[in-house]
């Protein structure tokens, strides 16, 4: 899914190609994308784009006078820029936004098509998309311990709650906690000072490091290589690989659709941590260190 980094990359894009343009039109090629009724999608046509900003993971396009265009990609939702108006007819382009400028495509790979739009009016319609979470690299410390102890969860479901951090997945969830040295099971009520600041650190540093990485790698283009698996990423993604820091093998956490990366040796004091199916499955011979 694409993370806090690729969304603000997107949005940064799109404000040089679309504000200040015209949205003529947008064709909707499978009609499960559209989320809402009122006002309907064709409202939007032939307004002027006032505001293109970032909501969690969502990309926002603001028309005049108070109109909002939601976009959330999901896991295999992904844009393309074409300098004319594209047809839309592979089973994968869910459709395209004219605007006077160019054309917007979104896709989605896969057969599960979770990607969704929505237009809303007003500035408290907006609002209700929101799920509260703070932007990691605008709190301060303080406004980021309170977020994170606000409730007593493991730090890998702290990171990636959106109602408490704003646009962190699971990703670059990895990524913080392997640069901070801490496990992904940990508490975050039993963090103490000192560890919620690395955390803190490690959070701006990863997120800014990928930020400036990407907009290095798109060369002043429209990003066309987002992912969640890059080759340059230290643990996410990386299971049986060497650990980048100490060379010990990345280990992984399974769970239905998502999996947590960690090196063992650096996060969890050589610990290896159950993982939720194999473990059980392997019982006493489950390895419990490396």
């Amino acid at each position: 899914m694409p993370e806090l980094p690729d969304v603000d990359l997107y949005v940064e894009k799109l404000e040089e190609l679309v504000l200040g343009a015209t949205l003529e039109q947008v064709r909707v090629s499978k009609p499960f994308l559209v989320r809402s009724f009122d006002p309907p999608l064709s409202a939007a046509n032939d307004r002027r784009v006032a505001a293109i900003r970032r909501l969690g993971k969502r990309i926002v396009i603001g028309l005049e006078p108070d109109y909002w265009l939601i976009l959330h990609l999901m896991i295999a939702g992904r844009l393309h820029w074409h300098a004319d108006k594209p047809a839309i007819r592979a089973r994968q382009q869910l459709a395209a936004f004219d605007f006077t400028s160019g054309s917007l495509l979104l896709t989605e790979a896969g057969s599960k098509k979770r990607a969704s739009l929505h237009l809303v009016r007003g500035d408290e319609a907006l609002a209700a998309h929101d799920p509260g979470g703070i932007e990691p690299l605008q709190c301060t410390l303080a406004e980021f311990r309170e977020a994170l102890t606000r409730q007593n969860r493991t730090l890998k479901r702290a990171l990636t709650n959106p109602r408490t951090f704003s646009g962190i997945g699971n990703a670059y969830s990895d990524e913080i906690l392997h640069a901070a040295g801490l496990s992904p099971i940990k508490l975050s009520r039993k963090l103490p000072d000192e560890e919620i600041e690395r955390l803190f650190e490690a959070t701006r540093s990863v997120l800014l490091e990928w930020c400036d990485r990407l907009r290095a790698e798109a060369a002043g283009e429209f990003p066309e290589k987002v992912t969640a698996f890059r080759a340059d990423m230290a643990v996410h993604g990386k299971f049986g690989e060497p650990c980048p820091v100490c060379g010990a093998p990345v280990q992984r956490i399974r769970y239905k659709s998502n999996e947590t990366n960690y090196c063992a040796r650096c996060q969890t004091g050589g610990r290896v941590l159950a993982d939720r199916s194999l473990s059980r499955l392997l019982k006493d011979d489950w390895p419990d260190s490396l």
